[in-house]
């Protein structure tokens, strides 16, 4: 998987050396408010860690995954799946430690995992979602060319509710 780098961040595989880092935010319930995951166990943490680095070395895949680091140090997940090759789509989504909120960070993992999708993947339509209440992600991905396409009623289950999601989408 190719690293990503933007003017002060480097995106890279994760590696099981960054478990403290990782599970800081994934057990975060603040950071997992809005996501259907989490608060991570430490297993589930160290489950996520090792299916990252299993993956890390498959020649065919639909999914990566990178660690968003400043200087070294893990900030969260940025990610882009292939939805449908015959079609050309995928889905991106991202993460971030609390601490690393309101910093631009997400943008500029974002913006640069979306030209690995353009450009290294081929896609044509990138799509990613947010929760209505989550006004900050829905900025990011306005910012990045995403546009607002509808809402998605009962969209997703977390932690037992029904959640509505924000559909978002930019094309090439």
């Amino acid at each position: 998987m190719p690293e990503l780098t933007t003017e002060r961040l480097l995106l890279r595989e994760f590696t099981t050396d960054d478990f403290e880092a990782v599970h800081a935010y994934a057990a975060d319930p603040e950071v997992c408010r809005h996501v259907s995951w989490g608060p991570n166990t430490v297993e589930q943490t160290r489950e996520f860690l090792e299916e990252m680095v299993a993956a890390s070395s498959r020649d065919a895949r639909d999914s990566w995954t990178w660690a968003v680091t400043d200087a070294g140090a893990v900030l969260g997940a940025c990610s882009v799946t292939v939805t449908s090759r015959e079609h050309r789509r995928g889905e991106m989504g991202y993460v971030l430690a609390r601490s690393a909120w309101g910093r631009g960070y997400a943008t500029e993992a974002a913006a640069a995992v979306l030209a690995f999708a353009w450009t290294a993947l081929g896609l044509e339509r990138v799509e990613a979602t947010c929760r209505p209440g989550n006004t900050a992600s829905a900025a990011v991905l306005r910012r990045v060319g995403m546009q607002q396409e509808g809402l998605l009623r009962s969209h997703l289950v977390i932690r037992g509710r029904r959640e509505d999601s924000l559909l978002f989408a930019a094309v090439r």
